[in-house]
């Protein structure tokens, strides 16, 4: 699907049908949006915009000359967005083309930051002079989202650590969890990452207009922030995964120490069973009463192991 934001007169017009671009002049085009896009949409906006639309395997590759260049007529940049999906993290690219002041994105799934955007772009036209402050609209929205899935992360941050902290059973299962979200603040941290890259080459870019400096700068700042914040999280997370660790081995060392107490209070008693278990003659073993008196002692024997790992303070 193709959506076509244009200027008329002092509004902003949207079309969705890319046949349009032959009749729109080059100049009142503010933003084309292509979704899951066709081969025949790629290619009338590839002629409109004289340039070619990168495919979605070379938006998805990691190298940093593919994630952000430019020429002489436009600027390419790629990126990621991140979603809650279950228990992991979704990872969505979207590919930015800035031609002269037109924006052109391709992504393959909805996203709900365009969907906001677009409905600001049509109700407030005089906020959105040309495609950069699209972009910027853009990323500031995506930056926003990305604060409140690290506010989410945060939370069941402060849960897992309200848990410890309140004895509840904490086991394997638990310290999974923790690795798990370990592991979504590390990929939420990366594409963070890698929006401050993009941003930060495109403030470098000739292309970029000096309007557009302050912005991008003080989105940057948003971005730092948001990395800090990650960051403590990562810290409290791995703090969070040594103490449960050192809870699990408490618990194996004390079950260990018990089994081993049990063991060592029992082998004097085992000792003198065993003999008067022997197929010999041992003393008193042909009176009536030597069965109480060899239980007698193996209690005695007992009773002062027990008193003896009292007074050591091995209980």
């Amino acid at each position: 699907m193709t959506s076509i934001f244009y200027r008329s007169d002092s509004e902003i017009l949207l079309s969705q049908k890319v046949t349009d671009l032959s009749r729109i002049e080059r100049d009142k085009v503010l933003w084309v949006d292509l979704l899951d896009p066709s081969g025949e949409e790629k290619r009338a906006v590839e002629t409109f915009l004289d340039t070619q639309i990168q495919s979605r395997a070379q938006a998805e590759e990691i190298e940093s000359s593919s994630r952000f260049f430019e020429n002489d007529k436009a600027i390419f940049a790629n990126t990621n967005f991140i979603s809650p999906a279950a228990d992991e993290m979704a990872m969505d690219p979207v590919s930015f083309i800035i031609s002269g002041n037109i924006l052109t994105t391709l992504r393959e799934i909805p996203l709900r930051s365009f969907d906001l955007l677009q409905r600001k772009i049509q109700a407030r036209p005089n906020l959105f002079p040309d495609g950069f402050t699209v972009f910027f609209e853009i990323m500031d929205k995506r930056v926003d989202l990305d604060a409140d899935i690290i506010e989410l992360l945060s939370q069941d941050t402060a849960q897992f650590s309200k848990r410890i902290n309140q004895q509840e059973d904490v086991n394997e299962e638990f310290l999974l969890d923790i690795n798990q979200l370990q592991e979504n603040l590390m990929l939420v941290r990366e594409n963070i990452v890698d929006k401050q890259r993009l941003i930060s080459n495109i403030l470098k870019s000739d292309h970029c207009p000096d309007s557009m400096d302050k912005k991008l700068g003080t989105l940057l700042r948003d971005i730092a922030s948001l990395i800090n914040h990650t960051n403590f999280n990562f810290e409290r997370l791995e703090y969070l995964q040594d103490t449960v660790v050192g809870i699990i081995n408490l618990d194996q060392n004390r079950i260990m120490k018990l089994f081993t107490f049990i063991s060592l209070l029992l082998m004097p008693a085992t000792l003198v069973a065993s003999f008067y278990g022997m197929n010999v003659y041992l003393p008193f073993s042909d009176k009536v009463w030597a069965w109480v008196g060899i239980i007698a002692i193996m209690a005695v024997m007992v009773f002062g192991i027990w008193i003896i790992f009292r007074k050591k303070h091995m209980l």
